[in-house]
């Protein structure tokens, strides 16, 4: 059985809190990324994912310049620790309408696990 550790991602994308969502928005362009973890100093307090753009801003008809990341980010942030099963992300995703889990080792966040991770082809004996 795959384990989360074994598909999540290990690159932490982060902006400080204050950052505006057009900077949000450019960063996971660049960076190729669905969602953008927000930080006060080295603390991760928020998350903010293209969905949340797409509905709190444009969806809303607000000016991006003007608003920063922590007015659209989801908190708390959902987690999962890093040894537990694939199939337990999936029902915890869909347990709390998401599509983003940050992944825990020892109550810290090392990675992220998105609905596209878990799309990534398996067999079923793995899942």
């Amino acid at each position: 059985m795959l384990t989360v550790r074994e598909i999540m991602k290990h690159n932490l994308v982060t902006l400080p809190y204050g950052s505006s969502v057009v900077v949000a928005a450019k960063t996971m362009r660049e960076r190729k990324v669905g969602s953008i973890l927000i930080r006060i100093d080295k603390r991760i307090v928020g998350i903010v994912t293209e969905p949340d753009i797409v509905r709190e801003v444009v969806g809303a008809e607000r000016t991006a310049e003007s608003i920063s990341v922590e007015d659209i980010m989801s908190f708390p942030i959902i987690a999962i620790e890093e040894r537990s099963p694939l199939t337990d992300a999936a029902d915890m995703m869909e347990r709390h309408g998401t599509r983003h889990l940050a992944v825990t080792k020892s109550g810290e966040i090392v990675g992220m696990l998105s609905v596209r991770d878990l799309l990534r082809p398996v067999s079923i004996d793995e899942f």
